[in-house]
């Protein structure tokens, strides 16, 4: 496969996590939706329109979701960069992110985000010493659709605050359960002290 240009950062017509879903029935290692798709999957119905779909898998196991994936082209994307992956190639360390492009459809299906942790344990990127048995983190729809917990997913929008992820705050919580309220209170003075949402909790 010749690689192609880029696209546009805009140029998205995302999965829905079904359409997902099947293209990776076949893998049997760890992966899961998260970002806003995730708490909709939680909520067990859409409440606002998705321009992405989000899902984690371990590093390790990139070239196993790459052919689960065969179809498209892959694209290390980082600090507004986003660049051609040839087939084989492993991306930099500092690379959490893969956008996925169809090639026949010149169109973005999926966002591959790379994690640290195990198949048992769930770590957050962005502080590795917040970490949870892996069972207790992601969720399964009664479809079979792995999904990353409210908590967690919350802990994330927290850094950027966009009017999104207020929303989406704002339908959360008030189904969060107690120890999930208290976990992700906790998690935020750890990681942002002081955060608007840790009084809300």
């Amino acid at each position: 496969m010749t690689p192609q240009q880029a696209l546009a950062h805009d140029a998205w017509r995302a999965w829905h996590p079904t359409e997902l879903a099947s293209c990776l029935s076949g893998v049997s290692r760890p992966w899961c939706i998260v970002g806003g798709w995730a708490l909709d999957l939680w909520h067990g119905y859409q409440t606002r329109d998705h321009e992405d779909l989000e899902f984690t898998i371990l590093r390790e196991d990139l070239a196993t979701f790459r052919q689960a994936l065969k179809g498209l082209e892959f694209y290390t994307a980082g600090d507004g960069i986003v660049e051609y992956l040839p087939t084989d190639a492993a991306p930099p360390a500092t690379i959490s992110q893969i956008w996925c492009q169809d090639v026949e459809q010149r169109c973005w299906r999926v966002d591959m985000m790379i994690e640290p942790g195990s198949p048992d344990s769930w770590v957050y990127k962005r502080d590795l010493a917040i970490a949870r048995p892996r069972a207790e983190m992601v969720n399964m729809t009664s479809g079979g659709l792995p999904y990353l917990k409210p908590a967690a997913i919350l802990l994330f929008k927290a850094k950027h605050m966009r009017s999104k992820d207020e929303i989406d705050f704002e339908k959360a919580v008030p189904k969060l359960e107690a120890s999930e309220r208290a976990w992700l209170k906790a998690c935020l003075e750890i990681t942002h002290p002081g955060h608007e949402w840790a009084q809300a909790l």
